[in-house]
């Protein structure tokens, strides 16, 4: 039998045309713009959620098999998701909590709640959708919250699109109206020694403007991955705090009854709420365990 030989060059022809391949595979943002598929990206948000290597690369190698040049980052996340869930439901419900707090609208008042809680599990007496005197006029404040040395006043900003971002113009408006509020209070002794802190919480991005703005003015910016280290999902993460919306026992129409009634959470959840919901008997018990699973940090 005669045996082929195959010289080392042509080895390193192949592999360099294979990353040629590989660095052509580009995929579509929702702003309609082609970018370069980047797994290490994948892994790193895998690993955010608590995945472990062997199941990020099973995720990884079985998403990059699926993916098609020209394929949206939509549904390319969409695929690694279902992957996920195969492997594990709480890094699953992790995964997807991005769009699990957009599944909190239509309106914005659950996620007034949510933020609510978020603010509330560091230490601080809550309240929402409050009427405000200021100094000129008043003001419906979506959250006030205070503690012996800290009064916080936040106005929220939920969007139900991924790609929308809150511009310069809302931090400009917002810090005028918490000017005013902060002018009573001031001349009223309410705040007194403690730190008065106006924030701004929005479910996805603000621009660099905005960001900028917030800084200079004294504004906390707070959105879906900033600031740094205490973002939305940081401040979510380290709480435990996750939205009903992530259960994926759950379907669309039974997470809706339950945000109408008032249940945002997953810790807030109890069998009674699930029975008045009208969720069948033999579901309660694995949505109850996954609501467990979730919030267990």
């Amino acid at each position: 039998m005669k045996v082929l030989s195959i010289q080392p060059e042509y080895l390193n022809l192949k592999t360099i045309n294979m990353q040629s391949i590989k660095k052509e595979l580009l995929v579509k943002k929702k702003s309609g713009d082609l970018v370069e598929f980047d797994a290490a990206k994948l892994r790193v948000s895998l690993k955010r959620v608590g995945a472990n290597n062997v199941i990020i690369d099973r995720v990884i190698q079985e998403t990059e098999l699926f993916i098609q040049n020209g394929m949206s980052t939509h549904k390319i996340y969409k695929k690694a998701y279902s992957i996920l869930k195969k492997l594990s439901n709480k890094s699953a419900g992790k995964y997807r909590l991005k769009r699990a707090i957009m599944e909190l609208g239509p309106t914005g008042y659950p996620f007034e709640h949510f933020v609510g809680a978020i603010i509330k599990a560091q230490g601080f007496e809550v309240e929402t959708g409050v009427i405000v005197e200021g100094n000129c006029v008043t003001h419906e404040v979506d959250v006030v919250a205070h503690n012996k040395g800290k009064l916080i006043v936040v106005e929220c900003k939920f969007h139900r699109e991924g790609n929308r971002k809150s511009d310069v113009k809302v931090p400009l408006y917002i810090r005028s109206r918490f000017n005013d509020i902060e002018n009573k209070w001031k001349n009223e002794g309410k705040i007194g020694s403690r730190t008065y802190e106006p924030w701004v919480v929005t479910n996805t991005r603000f621009t660099k403007d905005a960001e900028q703005y917030g800084k200079c003015s004294g504004l906390k910016l707070v959105s879906w991955d900033y600031p740094n280290g205490n973002s939305l999902r940081d401040m979510i993460d380290n709480a435990g705090l996750h939205p009903i919306t992530s259960l994926q026992n759950l379907t669309k129409s039974e997470k809706q009854k339950l945000v109408e009634s008032g249940i945002v959470l997953c810790r807030e959840i109890t069998e009674q709420d699930l029975i008045k919901a009208y969720i069948k008997a033999n579901k309660i018990k694995k949505i109850l365990q996954e609501a467990k699973d979730l919030v267990e940090l």
